[in-house]
């Protein structure tokens, strides 16, 4: 509707369904194709807040080329993911399913809270069957854990995350994660400055809300019978019932989604400060790598936002000279 002048019956595409997520954590259904050296495609960070920088204007076909300008941008703290076990797919014709997988053998205690803990496990036995079966393995992917603990967030239980391995053969991914294995990987060695990341995470929840902030639909005249902030009409009189397309009040906000090639303009260490006088507001303070993303990210303070090598296949720029950071209060 990039071509609207005044009027905008409804609003919002009819593709996604305004339902709660299942899980707070964004979900990854489908990794880009890699045919570089063996890495890992993803990562997870924390939002802290935002906060804007002075950087020179890098893109020649812009009007402020070579000038100042102010850009807003969103800062994701990214404490070290620990790799806990390997998981290969095999292609069916239903999808993909789980070939085998291998998982260190002392597991981190906190995982408890999560999972149950095997008390004899055999992880030399069964990281013999996972490699005994790459022939038949179409992708392989990292079982990782974050630790909410090393970003000072106020819950104890981790997450687990599954990270493809990016590769052109399998049997070099396989011994790129097998080096993993019962390491931590940071931020720095997935993803570096200029880089498009997609950014999946959940929504700010609103909670139950009327169909114009849901849909966007006209309030109707002074004139109207009744309600305003309803819709004009519920629909033809065949079919016997009310179509899905109509708007209706329900839930607003909580929704998974993905943002596309989101640009990296700076990925920082802990020892570089990035918090702002006060720390960040419903966060605190930054106390390990993070990045630098420009603009906006889904989702609240506190969420976790998985970061992804572009599906859309954007390629690597270069980033902007930066020439403050403002570390104002935000309060």
């Amino acid at each position: 509707m990039g071509h609207r002048k005044r009027n905008a019956p409804h609003q919002g595409s009819l593709s996604f369904r305004r339902v709660r997520s299942k899980t707070q954590k964004g979900k990854i259904r489908s990794w880009p194709i890699w045919d570089g050296e063996p890495k890992l495609l993803g990562f997870a960070g924390f939002k802290a807040g935002m906060t804007h920088i002075t950087v020179i204007e890098n893109r020649k076909n812009s009007p402020m080329f070579n000038q100042e300008r102010i850009v807003p941008v969103t800062v994701l703290e990214c404490p070290p993911l620990k790799v806990i076990g390997i998981r290969g797919y095999q292609y069916t014709p239903t999808g993909l399913q789980i070939a085998a997988e291998a998982m260190i053998k002392d597991l981190p205690p906190e995982l408890e809270r999560k999972m149950i803990i095997p008390k004899k496990y055999k992880a030399a036995s069964h990281l013999k069957t996972l490699q005994e079966r790459l022939g038949s393995i179409y992708e392989l992917r990292a079982i990782v854990i974050t630790n909410p603990k090393d970003a000072k967030l106020p819950r104890k239980k981790p997450d687990i995350l599954e990270i493809k391995v990016g590769c052109k053969d399998i049997k070099e991914g396989f011994e790129f994660a097998k080096s993993l294995l019962g390491k931590t990987v940071t931020i720095d060695a997935v993803f570096e400055t200029g880089e498009f990341v997609d950014t999946i995470g959940v929504t700010k929840g609103k909670g139950i809300q009327g169909p114009v902030k849901r849909f966007g639909i006209k309030i109707l005249s002074r004139k109207t019978r009744g309600v305003k902030r309803k819709p004009g009409a519920l629909g033809p009189w065949r079919p016997a019932r009310t179509m899905y397309t109509v708007a209706h009040q329900g839930q607003h906000g909580y929704h998974q989604r993905t943002e596309y090639n989101k640009l990296i303009l700076k990925v920082g260490t802990k020892e570089e400060n990035i918090t702002p006088a006060g720390g960040f507001k419903r966060y605190g303070f930054v106390n390990n790598d993070y990045v630098l993303m420009k603009g906006s990210v889904q989702g609240p303070a506190k969420r976790m936002i998985t970061l992804r090598n572009p599906i859309r296949g954007k390629n690597k720029t270069s980033a902007p000279e930066i020439l403050a950071i403002s570390l104002t209060s935000k309060m």
